[in-house]
């Protein structure tokens, strides 16, 4: 299953994506850890 990296909107593999956030009980999968460091520092802006 896929999901889309909500930073940069590139398609990644949640079995194998190296990283993850959960924001509001929903996670959110990431292609390179500068998207996941961009996500948390304001889950709110980039979880809509």
């Amino acid at each position: 299953m896929t999901a889309i990296d909500p930073i940069c909107k590139m398609e990644v593999e949640e079995k194998t994506a190296k990283w993850k956030s959960t924001f509001k009980g929903k996670d959110y999968y990431f292609c390179a850890p500068g998207c996941k460091k961009k996500f948390d520092s304001d889950p709110e802006k980039y979880s809509k």
